[in-house]
């Protein structure tokens, strides 16, 4: 039998040893691309260093390019005529004796063809040269040309954890030097893998590692294979990579159709690895294998190896695109500037032209708010990231949209999600790499949609809007994650692979339904139950028109509630698009409950009918056009009307957020994080506050109106949070009125001072001046405006420290403190930090009794409560050190229910409440430009004054045909594509693959190479056929030499054994032992 083991070893390690074992990991493993980062050293960690790990971090800045403007025109023209219409609209400028301007030459292979475009130098050039180009009738819109830099370099991190809960490596409580200042705007568009320092990490504990990795591609896992057996590999398919090149002789690319270079140098290859490792993802054939290897790939070069691009070089990049008709073109760059105009037409040019976009959502989680454009844009498939064990990767960033903020509420995002931790994908010259990041998980489902396009026998019915119809619509549901982690789901490409082999040109919804009643998938709707009195609840749909480029609404949305179901207990209103184009369009519902089920408990139901309809393309008659009806069903919870004490309303309509306002961020240490761009809203970086809320049992309401917009009776507290807006004359008014009558109302506020304003300026790209924040952290004026009648006041003061309040631990990031308070309220001061002097001075002082917080009861009979606190950090998700929840149910309990904690009222810290006379009042920065974004301002001669208060909206609520039939109970199973019927497409016998994972160690990279690996597929036939042959030889030798044993064994006579003689002493210890049984002790 020893034999027999050592044979069966022998022959499986032949079997083993015959052919490159694919996805096996070997010893030595290239641990870093040399291309990737220049210079850059691997170090290694200490043995007692509690955490380490290479992060590859980016500094990324933009800047604008001196005297360069981009021309954007109305159409596309040749370049004489170009220059023709710039030439006679700077003939007319004022200044036209002083202008000195020429056109740039733009040397790529754009330059041939007509563009919507011109790059113009002109030096000296005044506002109104500017202005006199922009009211020529051909052009469009005059925009600074912008320069983006990235730098790469890794760092060793030595943390007090690994992992995802870790602490960052760069503490926020040191002393930092602040002259850096003074620089362009940072958050521009990055690429999403560079930027997040998940190239080599996942982000999994490095303890417990008992499984190791099982190596598969990410194209098997997502069972790819099927396809390629069936003869699908991307063939005819036109797929576009913008990034950092590709070189000419790479060994994992067939079909590379052309390489073009939109930058000012002169090569074509890739310098980084992170545009080989995309390109990969997409189409490698062999090692790290891609989705599409048949496709026609075409690299687009738009960064220079020093990591730098312009604004002109996409956008000739994106018109060359149109003009060579891609098909799908993955873009893994980003950025918070959805007002970026030009670049967001030019995406919805693209689209529009049935380009299928696709983007990552960014790597700016877990926070919410964070999407990144143009990944948050309707017609662009964004694209989040998971690991191999299907969770939410951490660095995946988190819906909703922010754009609709204040009035309106964001929608879904990201449409899908998919494989972005530990991916394999090409090396930059060979081999292959593992990288994480969002900018992994776009090229994945680029790859998925190119092979999925090379499916479909009818091209025509592939676009945008149907693509995505098909992924959302496949997507796998991942338990307990809400839609604005997962948004559909994981991606199925088999299923997506049946939906558009059966797919007919239809209309249909994103969400497809809407369940206030389903947790956690529908939060944060399913949160909190609805009621009479209530702020409506505003949902915002997508709708994706498969049948063309524009289509619109017919009539208008049909609410018919269920009878069996109370639907009539609800009322329902609803807005749309004008024009669905490109492709997509809005359906924004308002729910809110009638006034019969003020006092009602239970479950409503109904649904919303919409019918679109586009014009039909080739159409033999004039004027055909086709349409769809889609059906959108509603569930909610109703409840009674809560009491006054338990609603709280949260002011929106006065929180500002970048864009497109240069808004700083309430902690002046995030010097990389410097703008506040995450919306500032209760299901954004305010998430975790209002769970906690909900939580102790507080019903909490937005306000995206002016405050003369809500009945005061029905609320408890009003909650003002790092307001950043100003205040009609009437909000003011009645706030005074509101209070007097028993609303209360809590503010947190935070830091201004102009001084430091003017610290933090930077040069603005869109007026080529530098620019001071119009605000602090908050508008301390206009809040010291709004509270002053009580005679109460914020300070100008800067401060930050740490202290202990009501036994709790507290972080005080940049805030402000209270001035002036009434002689009855209570005052809580402590030590801290002069800030403000360490920015301008970078000295460091000690400012004894700070006032921190105060309470204060009103005069009037049945009046109101306010609270002051002078730091929103501590209940902000965005950079929160310490929590102080604590404090906020504190304040509520005294401004509902009139209890003073006695933690607060006989605190040590108590002081006398401050006068104002110790320091001047914080006056507004002096030619600041708020008038620009405020939706109270407007310019004027002189000082900004207010507009006329607008009249509160007002919803039309849609008249009810009701019908008496029964809801179904399961809204997401109910829901699917119109005439997909999944049974009908056949697909090849396959058993789903799930693959074991091994988490990272730490500084372990995960890139390795595997020579001569093989293409699953076509690629392997030959090799595939030989392989039961050599298995059905190997069993043969195993059969065969058992066969000669036995043979062996039967032959030799049987030989009987000598028997052995015991010894002496063993036979008398058994006779004992004999004795012993048969007379027992009793």
């Amino acid at each position: 039998m020893h034999l027999y083991f050592v044979w069966t070893s022998m022959l499986l390690g032949f079997l083993a040893g015959s052919w490159p074992a694919v996805g096996m990991e070997p010893k030595n493993m290239v641990q870093l691309d040399p291309g990737h980062a220049p210079k850059a050293e691997l170090l290694s960690s200490s043995p007692d260093s509690n955490c380490s790990q290479l992060t590859l971090k980016l500094e990324f800045s933009t800047e604008v390019v001196e005297h360069e403007y981009i021309v954007t025109f109305t159409g596309y023209f040749s370049a004489k005529a170009r220059s023709l219409y710039i030439s006679s609209a700077l003939r007319s400028a004022r200044d036209n004796d002083t202008l000195v301007w020429h056109i740039v030459p733009r040397e790529n292979p754009a330059s041939d063809f007509p563009s919507d475009f011109e790059l113009v130098h002109i030096r000296l050039a005044s506002p109104s040269s500017i202005l006199t180009l922009e009211d020529h009738p051909y052009i469009k819109r005059v925009t600074p040309q912008r320069k983006v830099f990235r730098s790469l370099k890794y760092i060793p991190c030595k943390c007090s954890g690994w992992g995802w809960g870790a602490s960052p490596c760069n503490t926020t409580h040191g002393s930092q030097k602040w002259q850096s200042w003074q620089s362009s705007r940072p958050f521009r568009r990055t690429s999403l893998s560079l930027g997040s320092g998940f190239w080599h990490a996942t982000g999994r504990h490095s303890s417990r590692r008992l499984l190791r990795a099982i190596p598969r591609h990410v194209a098997q896992i997502l069972q790819a294979d099927v396809l390629w057996q069936m003869g699908h590999t991307g063939s005819g398919v036109k797929v576009a990579v913008f990034d950092t090149g590709l070189s000419e002789k790479h060994p994992h690319f067939k079909n590379v159709k052309e390489r073009t270079n939109w930058t000012n140098e002169k090569t074509l290859d890739d310098g980084l690895g992170h545009g080989t490792f995309v390109a990969g993802v997409i189409a490698s054939m062999r090692e790290c294998q891609g989705f599409a290897p048949d496709s026609e790939l075409h690299i687009f070069r738009v960064f220079t190896n020093n990591q730098v691009s312009y604004t002109s070089w996409f956008l000739d990049a994106f018109n060359y695109a149109i003009l060579k008709k891609i098909d799908v073109l993955n873009l893994s760059i980003g950025g918070p500037d959805f007002m970026d105009h030009p670049f967001v037409d030019k995406v919805w040019e693209l689209t529009a032209n049935k380009v299928i976009m696709v983007s990552a959502i960014g790597n700016d989680g877990p926070l919410y708010g964070t999407l990144n454009n143009p990944a948050d844009q309707m017609d662009v498939i964004g694209v989040g990231g998971i690991d191999f064990e299907d969770n939410i990767a951490r660095f995946s960033s988190r819906g909703m949209t922010t754009w609709e903020l204040p009035g309106g509420y964001g929608r879904v995002k990201p449409d899908i999600v998919t494989y972005g931790s530990g991916v394999r994908g090409s090396g930059m010259k060979e081999g292959c790499r593992s990288l994480s990041g969002t900018s992994v998980a776009s090229p994945v489902v680029a790859g998925a949609v190119t092979l999925l396009a090379s499916t479909v026998l009818n091209r025509e019915l592939v676009n945008p809007a149907s693509m995505k119809q098909a992924l959302i619509a496949s997507a796998r549901r991942l338990p307990g994650v809400n839609m604005f982690e997962q948004g559909h789901g994981k991606l199925d490409l088999i299923r997506a692979y049946q939906i558009l082999n059966s797919y007919r040109p239809q209309a249909s919804l994103s969400p497809s339904y809407i369940d206030l009643t389903e947790c956690p998938y529908m939060w944060p709707y399913c949160s909190q139950p609805i009621y009479y009195g209530g702020m409506p609840t505003i949902v915002n749909v997508t709708i994706l028109n498969g049948m063309g480029v524009t289509g619109r609404i017919v009539d208008k949305p049909i609410w018919q509630p269920y009878l069996p179901q109370n639907g009539d207990h609800i009322d329902v209103a609803v807005s749309y698009s004008p024009v669905l184009w490109p492709w997509a369009g809005y359906l924004a519902v308002s729910i809110s409950v009638a006034k019969k089920a003020a006092s009602w408990e239970g479950i409503a139901q109904g649904h919303v009918m919409v019918t679109v309809a586009s014009p039909a393309e080739n159409d033999s008659e004039v004027g055909g056009e086709l349409t769809s009806t889609v059906k959108l069903p509603i569930k909610v919870k109703i409840v009674p009307t809560p009491p006054r004490s338990k609603r709280v309303l949260w002011d929106q309509y006065h929180n500002l957020r970048y864009p497109p306002g240069y808004f700083p961020r309430d902690n002046l240490r995030m010097k990389n994080d410097p703008l506040d761009w995450n919306g500032d809203h209760i299901h954004t970086n305010f998430r975790d506050m209002y769970q906690h809320l909900r939580s102790m049992g507080y019903f909490v309401e937005v306000l995206g109106a002016p405050i003369t917009c809500f009945d005061a009776s029905q609320y408890g507290t009003l909650l003002m949070v790092d307001s950043e807006e100003e205040y009609f004359p009437e909000e003011i008014t009645k706030l005074r009125r509101d209070i007097d009558n028993g609303l209360s109302l809590i503010i947190f506020s935070d830091w201004y001072n102009t001084s430091v304003m003017r610290k933090v300026k930077f040069y603005d790209e869109n007026t080529r001046q530098w620019w001071m924040p119009d605000t602090g952290g908050a508008n301390v004026p206009a809040l010291n405006d709004l509270i002053s009648v009580w005679g109460m006041a914020f300070s100008d003061g800067l401060y930050e420290g740490e202290f202990t309040l009501a036994d709790h631990d507290m972080y005080y990031a940049s805030g402000c403190s209270i001035a002036r308070f009434p002689e009855e309220g209570i005052v809580i001061a402590k030590n801290l930090k002069d800030q403000g002097l360490e920015v301008l001075k970078q000295e460091t002082a000690v400012v004894e009794g700070v006032p921190v917080l105060g309470l204060y009861q009103t005069p009037s009979d049945g009046g109101g409560r306010i609270a002051l606190y002078g730091d929103s950090n501590c209940i902000d998700d965005s950079h929160r050190q310490k929590d102080c929840f604590w404090l906020l149910d504190a304040l509520l309990q005294y401004t509902s229910y009139s209890m003073t904690p006695p933690s607060l009222s006989h605190s040590h810290s108590r002081v006398a409440p401050p006068t104002g006379a110790e320091r001047p009042m914080p006056q507004r920065l002096e030619g600041n430009h708020l008038y620009r974004y405020s939706k109270v301002l407007e310019a004027h001669l002189g000082d900004p004054k207010p507009r006329p208060l607008p009249a509160c909206p007002h919803l039309s609520w849609a008249k009810p045909q009701p019908v008496n039939e029964t809801a179904p109970s399961n809204l997401w199973k109910h829901q699917k594509l119109l005439s997909v019927d999944l049974d009908k497409v056949a697909l090849p016998n396959v058993r789903p693959y799930r693959p074991q994972v091994r988490p990272l160690s730490p500084g372990e990279s995960s890139a390795w190479d595997i020579p001569g690996g093989i293409m699953p597929g076509r690629y392997n036939q030959e090799v595939g056929q030989t392989i039961p042959v050599f298995a059905f030889l190997g069993a043969m030798v195993v059969l065969s030499f058992f066969v000669v044993q036995l043979t062996k064994a039967r032959s030799k006579p049987k030989r009987r054994k000598p028997r052995i003689k015991r010894p002496t002493y063993l036979q008398q210890q058994q006779q004992q032992q004999t004795t012993t049984m048969k007379n027992p002790t009793v």
